[in-house]
């Protein structure tokens, strides 16, 4: 066959329709995974741990808490949800931190502020002492939170950018389940020791993540903004999927940092405007169409992502089940588990599906799956709450639909949060876009997670979920209308889709 065809080249040398039809048996060549860039975003992620591992452990720990300090209600809420509040002062001021000191030292920043705040919250001694200690972790997952997904994003080659850019989701994940088996592991401990080793030995990630970064490189980004080409061409050579792709990303880089396309040195000197300044008269004063279009999707996705009640579920799930009707505290815990498993190996799969599916699709077919088991979850519990006898299929319907829920969740809305806000605002917006989203997520966040015991005691347990359906509804709507597709897409392409 290999002769025939080479002998038919021979006699139609240029002949059209032959050279089209060798050339469709040619393979597609997609470009290898950057181990590189693959590296970075993984030890970048580490830092997410931090907020997840707190997530998870508070849904255990807080009822101990609650016996041991004699707690009403609205502190445990606060107690729960405050943290969030508190993120906002990290948020915001990792935005800055960032731009001055680098993204890689901030992340070190984060780990220690929150390693310091774990083991106040081991040693506390009262709910006062306890509250302070939460507001110090707090600003360590408010770093975190902000500047993991900015330094996977600005190391990420485009072809992989929403596979790594995902990772801090992944490691979310993670720290929940690992909060989850930190519950169920020391639950059989006094209780009034069981809690602190609880929340203390969230130390530990902290410690790892100060480790890792050393082996991390700066932000090319970053580096260009300090005038250091040299390095930051180093960066991006490592990162990229071709030496052209690198140059382009050095290109738009210096673009955006005002540095001629002809300058070429590896030390330059770049005019500093601020760390920030003039870029919050863009975003918010003298927006142009485009950037007011990408501003309105940053802080939606945020906004929705937690209104629809996904800290409520993680957060209160040993709750849920008691209504549903799981009665034994271990039994909880499990259960407990069992979501945190179902959230990680769903986010996992979510990875992969990022840059082969898309950002759009996944996102809408997450949020209907999770309109979808919120009814379904709202429906079982009301019927187990007007019913005088157990029910046992509400409460698998019950299990059954938390499971579901998190899965929806995890394999679209979770994710594609964090990659689309963070390749979604050009490079001279995105430490500040970025904080703003992050800064919406974590105030609807705590909105939610503050107020979910006295929302459920004023409206059922059930009501409280297909209120938290009809705003997924909603969000699927504003989704469907107002995001395009961002897969594959270069940083400098997005302005085009937002127009």
């Amino acid at each position: 066959m290999s002769a025939g065809l080479n002998s038919d080249r021979d006699v139609n040398p240029g002949h059209p329709t032959t050279d089209k039809k060798l050339a469709d048996f040619d393979p597609v060549k997609k470009p290898k995974r950057n181990k590189f860039a693959f590296a970075c975003a993984i030890l970048a992620s580490v830092a997410s741990i931090l907020l997840g591992y707190d997530i998870g452990v508070m849904s255990g720990a807080k009822n101990y808490i609650q016996t041991d300090f004699k707690l009403s209600d609205v502190q445990v809420g606060l107690l729960v949800g405050t943290l969030n509040w508190y993120s906002l002062f990290g948020s915001a001021a990792a935005g800055v931190t960032s731009d001055w000191i680098g993204r890689r030292y901030t992340i070190v920043v984060a780990g220690a502020i929150f390693f310091v705040g774990a083991l106040l919250m081991g040693f506390s001694t009262n709910y006062a002492f306890l509250m302070v200690a939460r507001f110090v972790a707090g600003i360590g997952v408010g770093f975190a939170l902000m500047i993991a997904p900015v330094y996977t994003a600005e190391v990420s080659p485009a072809s992989s950018r929403g596979f790594l850019t995902s990772f801090p989701e992944v490691f979310i994940n993670a720290g929940i389940l690992l909060g989850y088996l930190s519950n169920y592991a020391f639950s059989k401990l006094p209780a009034n020791l069981g809690w602190r080793v609880m929340l203390g030995i969230g130390a530990v990630p902290s410690v790892f993540l100060a480790l890792v970064v050393l082996a991390m490189p700066e932000s090319p980004r970053w580096l260009v903004m300090q005038g250091r080409l040299g390095d930051a061409r180093k960066v991006l050579d490592k990162t990229s999927d071709s030496k052209e792709e690198s140059q382009q990303r050095l290109s738009d880089i210096k673009e955006a940092a005002g540095i001629p396309q002809d300058c070429n040195d590896d030390l330059v000197q770049v005019q500093k405007n601020s760390h920030g300044q003039g870029v919050w008269k863009e975003l918010f004063i003298h927006p142009t169409r485009p950037v007011r279009h990408i501003l309105i999707c940053g802080i939606g996705i945020h906004f929705f992502q937690q209104a629809s009640g996904i800290d409520a579920v993680v957060l209160y799930s040993t709750d849920i089940f008691a209504k549903a009707g799981i009665t034994s505290s271990s039994h909880k815990l499990l259960a407990t588990v069992a979501v945190g498993f179902t959230k990680t190996v769903f986010i996992l799969v979510a990875t992969f599906l990022l840059d082969r599916i898309g950002r759009r699709p996944l996102l809408l077919s997450s949020v209907g799956g999770m309109v979808l088991s919120l009814s379904a979850l709202g429906f079982g519990l009301t019927m187990i709450d007007h019913s005088h006898e157990k029910l046992p299929w509400a409460l698998a319907l019950s299990i059954a639909m938390v499971l579901a829920f998190v899965a929806f969740f995890s394999i679209g809305m979770g994710p594609v949060t964090w990659v689309y806000s963070s390749e979604i605002f050009p490079l001279r917006l995105r430490a500040q876009g970025t904080g703003i989203g992050v800064a919406i997520n974590r105030v609807t966040s705590g909105v939610i997670s503050t107020t979910f015991i006295m929302l459920y005691k004023a409206i059922s347990i059930g009501g409280a979920f297909f209120l938290f359906a009809g705003i997924a509804a909603v969000a699927w709507v504003f989704f469907y209308a107002c995001y395009p597709e961002t897969r594959g897409r270069t940083f400098r392409g997005h302005g085009s889709a937002f127009r």
